[in-house]
């Protein structure tokens, strides 16, 4: 790679943009697929993206994908331009997604730093077979009509030279990119069409002179005679405020109809508006590069530039003259793009300033002070701080929809390799999790869809046999509760064997309790047990069991938990119970002996001082909480943890009962000490690999500046 390419913000836009066209391109096949056939719209749509990332890759030198871009944008071409009958969409749907995956390789090697390397000869010339073969079997399809009788379809002058321009373009192999900008070149063709082209970006789109040297890359493939202003696009920064102002000003020399430039320019991404004019003769054209060289230094205008007359048609006067304001606020953008490690940062400091917040307004030095300004200025600054940490939180807050969307990919190509017939319903796909959370949970999410096609949905047959619709459905639903997010994973299958769990669980030796005191959902819930699988068969697929160990984890990892119901023969529920963000939470603090632990608000249920009586020990000698006829274990902190207390009688300290995943458990402290937000921090890495201590989710620094640890209620459960 050149070294003019090697500017991250250049590098950046690549990456983000072709991952945004990947994702829409693989929903949109994905989408023909199910329908077996691709709407007119979709072949544009298609046909636009291979296009932009053809022009992208090869603009940043990544030939291989530009390779393979180009090639699929030659098969939607045809099938935009001739209407083929008869397409085999299955075929060409694996072939695309295959090259789909293979871009996506390559994108991920681009991020990394490493070179795009991937060798994609092998597809390239399975979709040029394709291609070849889908033109004769069209080609027999016309000879066919025309030997009955039917008058074939004529093709216009303009479908002619469209044909033309893009047998030119296949012709060329290009290695070098370098765009000439010696005005003393000469065309070949003195009767070739003159067009003006003026190329609008969206207000927010960013790094406009990148993108104009993308669509000048482009041309390169259509034409050699064109010029363009600003000229120094990519040496020259501040052109991005003149394009924004008054457009990419673009003149052109091509032997091609004024439909197919326009089509040209239409594929530019983010436009927002073209202005496109064919010039009367060589003259303007002309006339239009000496205005341009007599304008080189130009800086935006505050009045309108006075130009040559005959440039003043239509809308060429808008070449360079400012723009009209009511014409572009009608279709401003309000979104804009945003690094996620600017955001991290900015979360960070967000939460550096509600622990400084703590320390200035608890600071022990204001004890017993009658501050009555203070506090009102203490209030206002908690205010300001709180609004600002929601407004933070939001903006980090993204829809499940595209990871619930991912999961059509998962469902087509494991129906495939399994022969089973199986839809993806998703509902609730506009609930917000923060970023983090999202990022943490598409590989759970990939291995539960996976488990219920390959173990809980049966075959075509079966479900048939068993008076079953043929085709098996597996829902995605997503919904808010409270400060956290349910995410379901629903088949209608065969649900679980709770006898065969029951007697693996017995053969490894899983049970924690006797097996006819265990609930139902506590047999089912064996299955999130390291090595546990009711699989009997080993395929390439894990069957529901298989490394759901390590989904339950990772769910575990984030402060979630997982549980499992199931219905014999009606189907399996597993239920993700997940919160809306990492970063910070409500708490409460207790204090046991010198130590200081934090407990999240969301668990806590009640708290309470127990009487002599409250207090049993059942016939395992464990001691119980008894209120209003319930029972609740109870945990001492001070013997789990080993902290030196003097108050080690249940009257005389606190039991404060907690709540998760419909457990109950009772923990015992010396005292509270009251409600605080806190800054979730994770433990260090050294206490995690060394200590191993169960029960702790992390830590958090409190206003006076010492450290609290904060409990994992699920662990706490199991301590």
């Amino acid at each position: 790679m050149s070294e003019q390419f090697t500017n991250e913000p250049m590098l950046d836009m690549y990456i983000f943009e072709t991952t945004q066209m990947i994702e829409q391109l693989e929903h949109l096949i994905l989408s023909g697929e199910e329908e077996s056939d691709f709407s007119p719209a979709a072949i544009n749509e298609i046909f636009r993206i291979m296009h932009t990332i053809k022009g992208s890759s090869a603009m940043m030198m990544f030939h291989n994908i530009t390779t393979l871009a180009h090639t699929m944008e030659d098969i939607f071409y045809y099938i935009r331009e001739k209407k083929p009958e008869n397409l085999d969409c299955s075929t060409l749907s694996d072939f695309v997604l295959e090259g789909v995956d293979f871009i996506k390789v390559e994108v991920e090697k681009i991020k990394n730093a490493d070179q795009p390397d991937g060798d994609a000869s092998v597809l390239v010339a399975d979709l040029q077979d394709f291609l070849t073969d889908l033109k004769k079997k069209n080609e027999k399809a016309k000879e066919t009509v025309e030997k009955s009788g039917a008058e074939p379809g004529k093709q216009t002058q303009d479908e002619q030279k469209k044909e033309d321009v893009k047998n030119t373009q296949n012709e060329k192999t290009p290695q070098q990119f370098y765009i000439s900008q010696d005005k003393s070149i000469k065309m070949e063709n003195e009767n070739a069409n003159c067009y003006k082209a003026v190329v609008y970006f969206d207000d927010e789109c960013g790094m406009e002179n990148i993108r104009a040297y993308t669509i000048t890359h482009n041309l390169k493939d259509m034409t050699e005679e064109y010029y363009f202003f600003p000229e120094d696009i990519i040496e020259n920064e501040s052109t991005m405020d003149i394009i924004k102002e008054n457009g990419f000003t673009i003149y052109l020399k091509m032997d091609a109809s004024f439909e197919v430039v326009e089509s040209f320019f239409q594929q530019t991404i983010y436009l927002k508006k073209l202005d496109l004019i064919q010039l009367k003769d060589n003259e303007e054209y002309e006339s239009g590069r000496t205005v341009q060289n007599t304008q080189t230094e130009l800086v935006v205008p505050e009045t309108p530039i006075k130009l040559p007359s005959i440039l003043l048609e239509g809308d060429v006067q808008k070449t360079l003259v400012s723009p009209d304001k009511n014409v572009h606020n009608q279709s401003v953008q309000s979104i804009i793009s945003v690094g996620v490690n600017k955001l991290d940062k900015l979360m960070d400091l967000v939460g550096e300033m509600v622990i400084a917040e703590a320390m200035v307004t608890q600071n022990t030095d204001l004890q017993g002070l009658e501050l009555g300004n203070f506090q009102k200025s203490a209030q206002q600054l908690n205010k300001i701080t709180s609004e600002l940490q929601d407004i933070v939180m939001s903006i980090r807050m993204v829809p499940i929809g595209p990871t619930f969307q991912k999961m059509h990919r998962i469902v087509r190509d494991m129906c495939k390799q399994l022969n089973k017939e199986v839809k993806l319903e998703i509902t609730g796909e506009e609930t917000e999790v923060d970023k983090n959370i999202i990022e943490r949970i598409s590989d759970p999410l990939m291995h539960l869809v996976r488990n219920s096609i390959d173990h809980g949905i049966e075959s075509a047959e079966e479900r048939q046999k068993s008076g079953k619709n043929k085709v098996g459905t597996i829902t995605l639903e997503a919904k808010n509760m409270g400060s956290d997010v349910l995410i379901i994973v629903k088949d209608d299958g065969k649900g679980l064997n709770k006898d065969k769990i029951l007697k693996k669980a017995m053969e490894n030796g899983l049970f924690h309790k006797k097996p006819e005191d265990m609930t139902e959902k506590e047999i089912f819930n064996l299955i999130l047990l390291p090595g546990f699988s009711t699989k009997e068969s080993v395929t390439e697929f894990s069957g529901r069991g298989v490394g759901m160990d390590v989904v339950s984890k990772n769910i575990e990892s984030i402060g979630g938990t997982l549980s499992v119901e199931s219905v014999p023969d009606k189907g399996t529920e597993i239920i993700l119970k997940i919160p809306l963000t990492l970063a910070i939470i409500d708490g409460m603090n207790i204090k046991v002996g010198n130590s200081c632990y934090t407990l999240p608000i969301i668990s806590i249920k009640e708290s309470l001082r127990p009487k002599k009586e409250d207090i049993i020990t059942d016939p395992d000698g464990n001691e119980m909480l008894m209120i209003r006829g319930k029972c609740f274990p109870v945990v001492r902190l001070h013997e789990k943890f080993n902290v030196k207390t003097d108050i080690t009688k249940f009257t005389e300290g606190i039991m404060v009962i907690l709540e998760q995943d419909e457990k109950l458990v009772s923990i015992f402290a010396d005292e509270l000490l009251g409600q605080q937000q806190v800054v979730v921090k994770g433990l260090p890495e050294y206490i995690i690999r060394n200590k191993k201590i169960k029960g702790l989710a992390g830590c958090t620094l409190l206003g006076n500046g010492s450290i609290s640890l904060i409990l994992d209620v699920g662990g706490l459960m199991h301590l």
